[in-house]
């Protein structure tokens, strides 16, 4: 039995000695874990401030982002202004390119248009050398140009306007090479528009001062019909023995003599 007593007792002292390593773990373990909440706290607040940190150069890093991001809106609006406005004057100064090269061209138009003019009353002054009925002589452009009129007037057989024109040339050109040559074509008018006696007074005119001139025995056959017409038969054929006597060989005269035959 004491035997008994005394395995009882180990056996109580060793559930003792467990109980007790039992509760000193326990307490380690305890400590362990508040060591490690408290450092994973601290490392917490550590990151929560790091974090903190963090957020806050963001934010300040945002901040500057956003307004260099304003900053360049502002310079791009500048610009885009001035883009504009440069365009603006880009148009301008095509608008005045464009301006000035109307009033140039209508300047250059405007100095030929003169030029021109000057060049055509120049020329017009200038003398021109005519030769008319183997005669050569010089006359002005406006003294040609009246001459072709009136004879132009009457190949068209207007013997009203051609007396008024050869008649107006004579005034104006009284010393004209034209004049014995306007006398012929004046006496021929004459009788086209039956002025008989106007046209016996031309003829005997023409004869008289232009006696070598080619056409003065033509001069002559005409005045002799004029005559006829005028009912003068007796002055008709003086004057177209005259013809045949003066200018024997030409067309006139032989046109004179049977002309002679059928006067009475």
């Amino acid at each position: 039995m004491p035997f008994a007593g005394n395995g009882l007792r180990a056996a109580a002292m060793a559930g003792l000695l467990v109980a007790s390593a039992t509760a000193q773990a326990g307490l380690f373990d305890d400590e362990e874990a508040r060591k490690a909440i408290v450092e994973l706290r601290a490392r917490v607040a550590a990151l929560d401030e790091e974090n903190k940190g963090r957020i806050t150069e963001v934010a300040e890093a945002k901040t500057q982002i956003l307004e260099q991001l304003a900053l360049l809106r502002r310079s791009l609006l500048e610009l885009n202004n001035q883009l504009e406005g440069v365009r603006g004057e880009i148009a301008k100064v095509r608008g005045d390119n464009e301006r000035m090269l109307r009033d140039v061209a209508d300047l250059q138009k405007r100095q030929s248009d003169v030029s021109q003019a000057l060049d055509d009353r120049l020329r017009a002054l200038e003398p021109i050398q005519v030769s008319l009925d183997g005669a050569e002589f010089t006359v002005e452009a406006a003294e040609k140009k009246a001459y072709d009129e009136a004879i132009a007037s009457i190949r068209s057989g207007d013997f009203e306007q051609s007396t008024a024109a050869l008649n107006a040339f004579l005034k104006r050109y009284p010393d004209s090479g034209y004049t014995a040559s306007v006398n012929f074509w004046l006496g021929n008018a004459l009788y086209g528009k039956r002025d008989y006696k106007d046209a016996v007074t031309t003829f005997r005119n023409f004869v008289t001062a232009a006696p070598e001139h080619p056409r003065a025995p033509e001069a002559l056959l005409a005045l002799a019909n004029s005559q006829a017409e005028m009912k003068d038969p007796r002055s008709a054929r003086r004057t177209l023995e005259d013809l045949v006597k003066r200018y024997p060989d030409s067309e006139a005269a032989q046109a004179g003599k049977e002309r002679l035959a059928s006067i009475k």
